[in-house]
């Protein structure tokens, strides 16, 4: 496709060059290709909005790109470049979703790191299963920022006679493919292995008995912000670096936006009180590209009509930058140490 804007201006985000996904001249010396994802089709009882998300995260502006701490210059560093939005119309959830898999495996089987900006959180699936491959099987770990587990594959399809039951296309697909199902589609399906998914931030009053028993049985480590608290971030994010990189070759970074407090980041679908500061979203993002080695990332659920004065879409627009950063400064460092080291 030509580079294209579903909702929004036709800008790039933070105005990097421009791509053709048709074109792998476009973007072969690219070491990391953004990917727009303006779908909100899986979102299940929950606002929707997340449609406009790419674009207001693409808009949020910083005038310089150098990090101030790490001193890299992450968008230059890494010629990075936007190939524009995956069409992906809320009412074709399969297709969309289909769409945006072949999309994120093109620009994986190029060598460049997938930046994905959401979207609802259904675009983990086809995110995860676009990279997953390059890596071979169960190579591939998953790291997930989220207050939700999205493990739901109970969620009962509508029967005839209910409210909405001549809608049974479209509803079917929404229950079983919808923004709370990706995880345990990606572990049943077996394109991650269970072990290796780890989730961080949980809170609430989700997920049920149920599934934390199949969560349990799969091997999933899952850490409650009441353990976070506990014990520390840092303490916590050293134990799951341990188990990701155990057998497994690349990590898969996925930031639910709601992680974070929605009194910090207010425009999302699903806003539950008590996550991370603004502050540790982006330290620990930062500790997982600095630390770890990032084969794709992704960051879901900003909805701008819920926003105020544009946080969230500025804040996911700092955790791409920290996260690209990260990435920066440890090829840097990597290109610098001594053969034999």
């Amino acid at each position: 496709m030509a580079y294209s804007i579903l909702h929004g201006p036709e800008v790039s985000f933070n105005n990097v060059q421009k791509a053709d996904i048709e074109d792998p001249s476009t973007f072969n010396k690219a070491y990391a290709v953004v990917i727009g994802a303006p779908f909100d089709g899986g979102a299940l009882h929950t606002r929707v909005g997340a449609l406009m998300g790419p674009s207001a995260i693409r808009t949020s502006y910083t005038l310089f790109d150098r990090h101030l701490t790490l001193g890299v210059r992450p968008l230059e560093d890494l010629n990075v470049v936007d190939i524009g939005d995956v069409y992906m119309p809320a009412p074709e959830i399969l297709n969309s979703l289909n769409r945006l898999q072949k999309t994120v495996t093109r620009v994986a089987e190029s060598g460049a790191i997938p930046i994905i900006l959401g979207g609802d959180h259904s675009i983990m699936w086809p995110d995860v299963a676009g990279v997953a491959p390059q890596y071979g099987k169960g190579k591939l770990s998953v790291l997930q920022f989220d207050s939700h587990a999205d493990t739901g594959w109970w969620f009962p399809a509508p029967k005839r006679g209910d409210v909405g039951w001549d809608l049974d296309s479209h509803t079917n697909e929404l229950y079983r493919y919808g923004h709370g199902t990706m995880v345990w589609r990606l572990v049943e399906s077996g394109v991650i292995r269970g072990d290796r998914f780890v989730q961080m931030g949980l809170r609430g009053y989700y997920p049920t008995d149920e599934e934390i028993k199949w969560m349990n049985a799969r091997g999933i480590r899952w850490y409650p912000m009441d353990e976070i608290d506990d014990r520390g971030l840092d303490t916590c994010l050293d134990e799951a670096f341990k188990r990701l990189t155990d057998d497994c070759e690349a990590v898969f970074l996925s930031v639910d936006i709601d992680a974070v407090d929605p009194l910090l980041a207010p425009g999302t679908g699903g806003p539950e009180p008590g996550g991370f500061t603004t502050r540790e979203i982006l330290r620990a993002v930062r500790r997982c590209s600095l630390e770890l080695p990032l084969a794709g990332l992704e960051v879901a659920e900003v909805s701008p009509p819920w926003d105020v004065s544009g946080m969230t879409a500025h804040l996911a627009n700092r955790i791409i930058l920290d996260a690209l950063s990260g990435v920066a400064k440890r090829r840097q460092v990597q290109s610098t140490k001594p053969e034999g080291r």
